[in-house]
Protein backbone atom coordinates (compact mmCIF):
# COMPACT_ATOMS: atom_id res chain seq x y z
CA UNK A 1 0.00 0.00 0.00
CA UNK A 2 1.38 3.26 -1.40
CA UNK A 3 1.37 6.24 1.09
CA UNK A 4 -1.23 8.48 0.04
CA UNK A 5 -1.20 12.28 1.82
CA UNK A 6 -4.45 13.42 -0.08
CA UNK A 7 -7.35 14.32 2.34
CA UNK A 8 -7.71 15.98 5.24
CA UNK A 9 -8.39 14.59 8.80
CA UNK A 10 -11.37 16.21 10.45
CA UNK A 11 -8.90 17.02 13.20
CA UNK A 12 -6.92 19.40 11.38
CA UNK A 13 -9.94 20.65 9.71
CA UNK A 14 -12.61 23.16 11.47
CA UNK A 15 -13.03 22.20 14.75
CA UNK A 16 -16.15 23.92 15.70
CA UNK A 17 -18.24 21.76 17.65
CA UNK A 18 -16.20 20.91 20.12
CA UNK A 19 -18.21 18.37 21.60
CA UNK A 20 -17.61 16.34 18.78
CA UNK A 21 -14.01 16.98 19.20
CA UNK A 22 -14.05 15.44 22.59
CA UNK A 23 -15.98 12.49 21.93
CA UNK A 24 -13.17 11.62 19.44
CA UNK A 25 -10.89 12.62 22.06
CA UNK A 26 -12.34 10.06 24.49
CA UNK A 27 -12.07 7.23 21.36
CA UNK A 28 -8.07 8.10 20.76
CA UNK A 29 -7.54 7.85 24.73
CA UNK A 30 -9.72 3.96 24.89
CA UNK A 31 -7.71 3.82 21.38
CA UNK A 32 -4.46 4.41 22.98
CA UNK A 33 -5.30 2.32 26.05
CA UNK A 34 -6.95 -0.90 24.17
CA UNK A 35 -4.54 -1.15 21.10
CA UNK A 36 -1.34 -0.64 22.63
CA UNK A 37 -0.71 2.79 21.83
CA UNK A 38 0.23 3.65 25.77
CA UNK A 39 2.47 0.75 26.14
CA UNK A 40 4.50 1.75 23.44
CA UNK A 41 5.43 5.55 24.55
CA UNK A 42 5.54 3.97 27.98
CA UNK A 43 8.41 1.96 26.89
CA UNK A 44 10.40 4.24 24.55
CA UNK A 45 10.48 7.02 27.88
CA UNK A 46 11.30 4.09 30.13
CA UNK A 47 14.20 2.99 26.70
CA UNK A 48 15.36 6.52 27.57
CA UNK A 49 15.42 7.46 31.25
CA UNK A 50 16.53 4.10 32.68
CA UNK A 51 17.73 4.75 35.82
CA UNK A 52 16.40 8.67 36.41
CA UNK A 53 15.00 9.96 39.45
CA UNK A 54 14.08 13.00 37.77
CA UNK A 55 13.07 14.15 34.57
CA UNK A 56 11.10 16.39 31.80
CA UNK A 57 9.24 15.61 29.00
CA UNK A 58 7.36 17.46 26.40
CA UNK A 59 4.52 16.22 24.16
CA UNK A 60 3.93 17.55 21.12
CA UNK A 61 0.53 16.94 19.58
CA UNK A 62 -0.61 16.18 22.59
CA UNK A 63 -4.43 15.72 21.57
CA UNK A 64 -7.07 15.04 24.95
CA UNK A 65 -2.87 14.29 26.62
CA UNK A 66 -3.73 10.28 27.54
CA UNK A 67 -0.31 9.60 27.38
CA UNK A 68 0.99 11.96 29.20
CA UNK A 69 -1.56 11.01 32.14
CA UNK A 70 -0.71 7.69 31.59
CA UNK A 71 3.18 8.24 31.57
CA UNK A 72 2.94 10.52 34.82
CA UNK A 73 0.43 7.36 36.73
CA UNK A 74 3.33 5.25 35.83
CA UNK A 75 6.42 7.42 36.64
CA UNK A 76 4.67 7.58 40.19
CA UNK A 77 4.50 4.13 40.82
CA UNK A 78 8.39 3.74 39.79
CA UNK A 79 9.21 7.08 41.74
CA UNK A 80 10.22 9.04 39.26
CA UNK A 81 9.69 12.67 39.63
CA UNK A 82 8.74 13.41 35.93
CA UNK A 83 7.33 16.95 35.06
CA UNK A 84 5.41 16.79 31.63
CA UNK A 85 4.55 19.64 29.33
CA UNK A 86 1.55 18.61 26.67
CA UNK A 87 1.08 20.97 24.11
CA UNK A 88 -0.85 21.10 20.81
CA UNK A 89 -1.22 23.77 17.59
CA UNK A 90 -5.05 24.00 18.01
CA UNK A 91 -6.38 26.01 21.08
CA UNK A 92 -9.50 24.30 20.13
CA UNK A 93 -8.04 20.78 20.97
CA UNK A 94 -6.99 21.90 24.63
CA UNK A 95 -10.55 22.92 25.40
CA UNK A 96 -12.03 19.58 23.57
CA UNK A 97 -9.59 17.99 26.12
CA UNK A 98 -10.34 19.79 29.38
CA UNK A 99 -14.17 19.21 28.17
CA UNK A 100 -13.11 15.17 27.50
CA UNK A 101 -11.61 14.93 30.79
CA UNK A 102 -13.18 17.07 33.62
CA UNK A 103 -10.16 18.08 36.08
CA UNK A 104 -7.21 17.44 33.46
CA UNK A 105 -4.95 20.96 34.62
CA UNK A 106 -5.16 19.34 38.34
CA UNK A 107 -3.30 16.32 37.20
CA UNK A 108 0.12 17.11 39.58
CA UNK A 109 3.18 17.49 37.09
CA UNK A 110 1.45 18.01 33.59
CA UNK A 111 1.18 21.42 32.51
CA UNK A 112 -1.24 22.08 28.99
CA UNK A 113 -0.13 25.13 26.59
CA UNK A 114 -1.19 25.99 22.76
CA UNK A 115 2.39 26.10 20.43
CA UNK A 116 2.74 25.94 17.21
CA UNK A 117 4.80 21.97 16.42
CA UNK A 118 7.05 23.71 13.72
CA UNK A 119 8.65 26.16 15.80
CA UNK A 120 8.92 24.89 19.13
CA UNK A 121 10.00 28.15 21.55
CA UNK A 122 11.92 25.95 23.53
CA UNK A 123 15.79 26.63 23.84
CA UNK A 124 17.89 24.06 22.92
CA UNK A 125 17.95 20.80 25.19
CA UNK A 126 15.06 22.26 27.34
CA UNK A 127 13.49 18.58 28.06
CA UNK A 128 15.15 15.45 28.39
CA UNK A 129 12.80 13.57 26.42
CA UNK A 130 10.84 14.79 23.24
CA UNK A 131 7.88 12.31 22.57
CA UNK A 132 5.16 12.85 19.44
CA UNK A 133 2.26 10.16 19.13
CA UNK A 134 0.08 10.23 16.07
CA UNK A 135 1.50 13.56 14.89
CA UNK A 136 4.03 12.26 12.06
CA UNK A 137 1.13 10.95 9.84
CA UNK A 138 0.02 14.57 9.56
CA UNK A 139 2.50 15.70 7.94
CA UNK A 140 4.33 15.58 4.41
CA UNK A 141 7.82 14.46 4.15
CA UNK A 142 9.63 17.83 4.42
CA UNK A 143 7.11 19.27 7.24
CA UNK A 144 7.70 15.77 9.17
CA UNK A 145 11.69 16.13 8.74
CA UNK A 146 11.41 19.64 10.17
CA UNK A 147 9.27 18.50 12.90
CA UNK A 148 11.80 15.53 13.58
CA UNK A 149 14.76 18.09 13.75
CA UNK A 150 12.65 20.36 16.46
CA UNK A 151 12.34 17.59 18.39
CA UNK A 152 15.82 16.19 18.49
CA UNK A 153 16.58 20.17 19.31
CA UNK A 154 14.59 20.85 22.24
CA UNK A 155 15.54 17.37 23.91
CA UNK A 156 18.75 16.91 26.06
CA UNK A 157 18.65 12.39 26.10
CA UNK A 158 16.53 11.71 23.28
CA UNK A 159 13.42 11.78 21.32
CA UNK A 160 10.10 8.91 21.26
CA UNK A 161 7.69 8.42 18.25
CA UNK A 162 5.14 6.67 18.14
CA UNK A 163 2.49 6.44 14.96
CA UNK A 164 0.60 4.06 12.65
CA UNK A 165 2.53 1.31 10.28
CA UNK A 166 0.98 1.76 6.85
CA UNK A 167 -0.98 -1.56 5.91
CA UNK A 168 -3.57 -3.03 4.27
CA UNK A 169 -4.52 -5.24 7.77
CA UNK A 170 -4.09 -1.76 9.58
CA UNK A 171 -6.53 0.06 7.40
CA UNK A 172 -8.87 -2.89 7.62
CA UNK A 173 -8.81 -2.63 11.30
CA UNK A 174 -8.99 1.20 12.19
CA UNK A 175 -11.86 1.19 9.07
CA UNK A 176 -13.60 -1.71 11.62
CA UNK A 177 -12.99 0.01 14.91
CA UNK A 178 -14.36 3.12 13.61
CA UNK A 179 -17.42 1.58 12.49
CA UNK A 180 -17.80 -0.94 15.21
CA UNK A 181 -16.30 0.95 18.64
CA UNK A 182 -17.76 4.58 17.79
CA UNK A 183 -20.28 6.34 16.40
CA UNK A 184 -18.05 9.87 16.18
CA UNK A 185 -18.44 11.10 12.86
CA UNK A 186 -14.64 12.68 13.33
CA UNK A 187 -13.30 8.70 14.83
CA UNK A 188 -15.27 7.15 11.66
CA UNK A 189 -13.56 9.50 8.89
CA UNK A 190 -10.21 9.80 10.62
CA UNK A 191 -8.99 6.06 11.58
CA UNK A 192 -8.67 4.98 8.29
CA UNK A 193 -7.38 8.01 6.77
CA UNK A 194 -4.90 8.21 8.99
CA UNK A 195 -3.06 4.66 7.98
CA UNK A 196 -3.31 5.71 4.23
CA UNK A 197 -1.21 8.77 5.47
CA UNK A 198 1.09 6.94 8.02
CA UNK A 199 4.92 6.14 7.29
CA UNK A 200 6.06 2.46 8.04
CA UNK A 201 8.74 2.01 10.47
CA UNK A 202 11.49 1.88 7.72
CA UNK A 203 10.53 5.07 6.15
CA UNK A 204 10.12 6.69 9.56
CA UNK A 205 13.57 5.86 10.54
CA UNK A 206 14.56 7.45 7.24
CA UNK A 207 12.88 10.66 8.06
CA UNK A 208 14.70 10.68 11.94
CA UNK A 209 18.08 10.36 9.58
CA UNK A 210 17.59 13.19 7.45
CA UNK A 211 16.31 15.08 10.78
CA UNK A 212 19.80 14.16 12.66
CA UNK A 213 18.73 11.44 14.74
CA UNK A 214 19.65 8.19 14.81
CA UNK A 215 16.99 5.17 15.70
CA UNK A 216 18.62 3.05 18.49
CA UNK A 217 15.59 0.82 19.19
CA UNK A 218 12.19 0.36 18.20
CA UNK A 219 9.56 -2.01 18.76
CA UNK A 220 5.80 -2.67 16.83
CA UNK A 221 2.97 -3.10 18.37
CA UNK A 222 0.55 -6.51 19.26
CA UNK A 223 -1.45 -5.90 16.27
CA UNK A 224 1.52 -4.63 13.83
CA UNK A 225 -0.58 -1.36 13.10
CA UNK A 226 1.34 0.73 15.14
CA UNK A 227 5.06 1.34 16.40
CA UNK A 228 7.04 3.27 18.77
CA UNK A 229 11.08 4.39 17.46
CA UNK A 230 13.79 5.61 20.16
CA UNK A 231 16.10 8.07 18.85
CA UNK A 232 19.32 10.06 19.89
CA UNK A 233 21.34 12.58 18.29
CA UNK A 234 23.55 11.34 16.50
CA UNK A 235 26.76 13.25 18.60
CA UNK A 236 24.26 11.47 21.81
CA UNK A 237 24.45 7.67 20.33
CA UNK A 238 23.98 5.28 23.19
Amino acid sequence: MERRDIGIEHLDGELDDLGVVAGNLRDLRRFNRLFGGVALSSWGVRRLLDGATAATLLDVGTGGADIPVALLAEARRRDLDLDVTAVDGRAEVIEAARLARPGLERISGLRLGVVEAGRLPYPDGAFDVAHASLVVHHLDEPAAVRFLAELARVSRVGVVVNDLHRGRLAWLGAWLVGHVLTRNRFTRHDAPLSVRRAYRLAELEGLLERAGLEAVDRRVGPFGHRYAVVAVGRHARQ
